[in-house]
């Protein structure tokens, strides 16, 4: 019945079903734990496409994914006996160099954005994974390495076009449907298909980076220098680490002029005895493409974040003791720092909560042994919720590899998710777009 209904739409894109060669490999998203079977996945090509998909799912009552770069951590750009819709082949970029801008289709990846911005010497500030969807990432926020110098990645959108549960397109800017464009800054994908995003972008300059590794012993007083160092890096600068069972692991990145690179990159190799490493000019493109490999997909991933006002003695001791007894060497806890040119927007200028953090962390065990399933998931929960106790109110929905219950009003905070019902209530009352960090509509 389902597949009668499809083909009696005429659709332009590639329909892949359960009994097409591909089917295995069209299903399969980023995170290996994610194992769901679509009774179709629809590889769009034309707006048209994604317009009568929207009307196959609200005549059907079937579940409706949107997939872009597939990178939802807890699989929500898929489902079960529903439909997906697979913007991968809506991927084109124009760059208007003048004007410094890019207008970039709802399936591109971060990747696409970078080497279509390169030739220029200009960026839209985004995520640090280049397989990422351009998509999934901006509609939660954006954060990166080049967040602290031009906000976020929702900071430099200049409007989008979007489907909605009714099968209208609407451009919404800060001059249109000025409503609608604060709820996506941040909202997710929850009113309606983003078909286009349309970028400021901005001049890159020089890239500095710097990436060493100090021994755990020295970790503490290592963290503790970071932390004051950090306070006084200019916008240029952002620093991020990560922890393991085996080691710190701290880097450093500047952009912009050359002259000031190393002066503000080379401290951060001389935090503590002992460190290894090295600092020096770097590609960008290829700089954002260097956890490609160990965030590969197929891996197995759970993830949980959070904000912090400051980096102290006790969150730095809470990070030490819950990276002890992992149980795997790719466990790990990620912190990247804010602030700058994040905190100087109004947290209420956009859907997103918590522009006044300093930094973003997130407990992250990756794994690819799946009888490891329960242990690790086990080990992401626990360390989460200690990490929870000493960070900020709101959170970022793109790092929250739970879903459902209250994880949204507790990502926005009851104002703000007051606000978000009431447009969800405007633009898909019957809850259509329901796969994602989910708000229900509300009068």
């Amino acid at each position: 019945m389902l597949l009668n209904f499809l083909k009696s739409k005429d659709l332009a894109g590639k329909m892949v079903l359960p009994n097409s060669p591909d089917y295995d490999r069209q299903r399969s998203v980023w995170n290996g734990l994610i194992d769901r079977r679509p009774a179709a996945i629809v590889q769009v090509s034309t707006t048209d496409d994604i317009l009568k998909l929207v009307v196959v799912a609200r005549r059907t009552g079937l579940p409706l994914a949107v997939r872009g770069g597939g990178h939802s951590l807890p699989g929500l750009s898929t489902c079960d006996d529903g439909v997906i819709i697979d913007l991968s082949s809506l991927n084109k970029i124009d760059v208007d160099p003048i004007a410094r801008t890019a207008m970039v289709e709802g399936g591109a990846l971060l990747g696409n954005v970078d080497a279509a911005g390169a030739p220029h010497g200009l960026v839209v500030p985004a995520g640090v994974v280049s397989h990422t969807g351009v998509g999934g990432l901006t509609l939660g926020g954006g954060m990166g390495w080049l967040s602290r110098r031009f906000g976020l990645t929702i900071d430099n959108l200049r409007s989008a076009e979007i489907i909605t549960a009714k099968g209208d397109v609407i451009h919404a800017s800060d001059d249109n449907e000025v409503e609608l464009f604060w709820g996506i800054r941040g909202g997710g994908g929850n009113f309606g298909v983003v078909t286009k995003f349309h970028f400021g972008m901005h001049e890159l300059g020089a890239v500095t980076t710097g990436t060493w590794e100090y021994g755990l012993p020295q970790s503490r007083s290592a963290l503790l220098r970071l932390a004051e160092f950090a306070k006084a890096a200019p916008r240029e600068l952002t620093t991020a680490f990560n922890m393991t069972d085996a080691r710190l692991s701290v880097t450093a990145f500047h952009s912009g002029l050359a002259s000031e690179g190393h002066k503000h990159v080379a401290p951060f190799g001389k935090l503590a005895d002992a460190g290894s490493g090295t600092h020096g000019p770097a590609d960008f493109k290829t700089f954002q493409s260097r956890s490609d490999d160990s965030a590969r997909w197929g891996r197995r991933y759970y993830a949980k974040g959070g904000y912090l006002a400051k980096l102290d003695g006790k969150v730095i001791d809470c990070m030490l003791s819950a990276i002890k007894n992992t149980p795997s060497s790719d466990c790990e806890i990620y912190v990247i720092q804010l602030g700058g040119a994040v905190s100087e927007i109004s947290d209420e200028a956009t859907a997103y909560t918590g522009r006044a953090a300093q930094y973003y962390w997130i407990v992250q065990p990756i794994w690819d042994d799946a009888d490891l399933d329960v242990e690790c998931l086990a080990w992401g929960r626990k360390i989460a919720a200690q990490m929870a106790s000493f960070s900020m109110e709101g959170n970022y929905v793109n790092e929250q590899a739970d879903f459902g219950g209250e994880l949204a009003l507790k990502a926005y905070g009851a104002q703000k998710f007051r606000r978000l019902q009431r447009l969800k209530a405007r633009f898909d009352p019957e809850n259509l777009f329901r796969l994602n960090q989910n708000i229900l509509p509300k009068a």
